[in-house]
């Protein structure tokens, strides 16, 4: 019997052949291929789960090996692919064709659930594998692509002889017995209410521009920092923003259900749904600033995704941004660039997708009293010195600024914008985002590479894809060469302007969304920027 396992490394991971060969000789196991802690522990795990299952566990040299040999191997998923593969080398279980097994094993044969079973089944179904045996703690994450696949099989095992007597089942009767799983339902699959979860942008009082600043974030894919005092609503506006955001497609939908199966951190339910699913919404990961640089953007002795890959197709929200560390930040730019992080290790490279959307929110200065007062404030009233405003600010650096094509500058609501009438709720505008989605897709999804959004759409296509009428060019030209804009920064404004005209339903870009584009730009570079915002009223 050809029994193969799965060990979690990078986005993809390693298919794992067990093989096992037992001989005369002096009792005991040894285990080949560069078998880890918790691997090279699975000898008396196995041993004793035989006993306490009531099996007897040969008495002879049993050689068990773990190809490829070249790649470490770690993790406690490979207990009950060993445990079977010696019962098939011993006789107890006949002859017969391939299967993956994942699952660990305690000392009384109970098999417990491993991580990464929907990550493992995507790529023993890419080696042509169709039957899958799995712990039955994960089995619904399993279902999950068992409904994609007609002649995928998938049987789930609480212990090790349940898992046993699966295998004599299939040997008799020649089809592997499908545990059985309660109906999808498509009614119930997906995300609760957005703004039961998140909250409704009608709760915020004033601060449209930033309303305005997080609609074009959503709709664009665009990259986005909120700076101005405590209790300007900043942090409130972004957690708002997952509530707009359009859903991902079955495919993205996958793919980022696979990342977080990798991880670890899937639990196969969606919000406000008992039933397994995909993760259909985009996700939104907000990381504390002391994490640590393998934290965000992933790594570990076992390559394990981080929060930027978390982030795939989503958002990353840096709250109080200047306070993480100034390499973790720097760090951030070639992946907001290239859409993948490349951890390298000494025996391989992994490539891990991060396609995310950076959101920041930043106070002004380390005290937090900058721009307080709206207009016509002035240094003074802040406690910091020039020399420590600059240097917290100095955090950010120039060059990750550049890549943030949004940069909006807000100070605390008065009290006639606390007093007045809710603004526009979640649903509106989710509405204007789903249809500018919608008209990406359907122009970008016939391009090279099909760039997701607007925000990602590669320098040689920008100028095609954004047709500028005669007074948009020339506002364009005007703006650049009066702010002396980066090259950079000419793309961004051009895919700013795109995403305004998307949301209003225009094929071409005139000059009206080329000034809210660069409105929207000029701002951020200097914490006093704070300074000259109008206070309301």
């Amino acid at each position: 019997m050809q029994i193969f396992s799965y060990a979690p490394f990078g986005a993809s991971g390693i298919v794992i052949r067990v093989e096992v060969d037992i001989r005369r000789g002096i009792p005991g196991i040894d285990i080949t291929g560069l078998a880890e802690g918790a691997v090279r522990e699975a000898r008396e795990r196995v041993r004793a789960a035989f006993r306490n299952s009531g099996y007897r566990f040969p008495q002879d040299r049993v050689l068990i090996n773990l190809a490829p040999a070249g790649l470490r191997k770690d993790g406690a998923a490979l207990d009950l692919p060993i445990a079977l593969a010696v019962m098939s080398a011993d006789g107890l279980v006949p002859h017969d064709a391939a299967l993956m097994v994942l699952g660990e094993l305690e000392l009384s044969g109970r098999v417990r659930p491993v991580r990464g079973v929907l990550a493992a089944l995507a790529a023993g179904i890419g080696e042509g594998i169709r039957d899958f045996i799995v712990p039955w703690e994960n089995a619904g994450e399993a279902q999950i692509l068992a409904r994609e696949y007609d002649s995928v099989r998938v049987a789930a095992a609480a212990t090790l002889g349940e898992a046993l007597h699966t295998l004599v089942a299939r040997s008799e009767n020649g089809i592997l017995p499908v545990t059985a799983f309660p109906p999808e339902d498509s009614a119930g699959r997906g995300e609760a209410d957005g703004a039961f979860v998140w909250g409704d942008f009608s709760d915020v009082r004033g601060q449209d521009r930033c309303k305005r600043a997080l609609e074009i974030a959503a709709a664009g894919g665009h990259n986005l920092l909120v700076f101005g005092p405590p209790g300007a609503g900043k942090t409130m506006l972004a957690r708002r923003l997952p509530g707009i955001m359009a859903g991902l497609t079955s495919e993205e939908a996958v793919e980022v259900t696979r990342l977080y199966s990798l991880a670890g951190c899937f639990d196969g339910k969606s919000r406000g749904n008992e039933d397994f699913g995909l993760i259909t919404c985009p996700p939104f990961r907000s990381p504390h600033h002391s994490a640590s640089a393998e934290g965000i953007l992933g790594g570990g002795r076992t390559v394990r995704p981080g929060e930027i890959s978390l982030a795939h197709l989503g958002v990353l929200f840096l709250d109080e941004a200047p306070e993480f560390r100034s390499t973790v930040l720097q760090a951030l730019r070639e992946p907001l660039e290239d859409q993948v992080i490349t951890i390298s290790r000494a025996e391989a490279s992994v490539r891990l997708p991060a396609a995310f959307q950076l959101i920041m929110a930043a106070n002004p200065c380390p005290c937090g009293r900058l721009g307080t007062g709206g207009a016509g404030s002035t240094p003074g009233e802040c406690l910091c010195s020039p020399e420590e405003v600059n240097r917290y600010w100095r955090r950010l650096g120039s060059a990750l600024l550049d890549r943030i094509e949004l940069r909006v500058p807000v100070i605390p609501p008065d009290l006639t914008e606390m007093t007045g009438s809710p603004g526009e709720n979640s649903a509106a505008i989710a509405l204007r985002i789903g249809r500018a989605v919608e008209i990406q897709r359907e122009r970008q999804g016939r391009l090279p590479g099909r760039p997701r959004r607007n925000a990602r759409l590669p320098a040689g296509l920008v100028e095609s894809c954004c047709p500028l009428s005669g007074r948009g060019e020339q506002a364009l030209k005007t703006a650049v060469s009066k702010l002396a804009l980066s090259g950079r920064a000419y793309h961004g404004i051009l895919r700013l302007a795109r995403t305004i005209a998307d949301l209003e339903g225009r094929d071409s870009i005139d000059t009206v969304q080329i000034l809210e584009a660069v409105e929207h730009r000029r701002l951020g570079e200097d914490p006093y920027d704070i300074l000259g915002v109008p206070a309301a009223g």
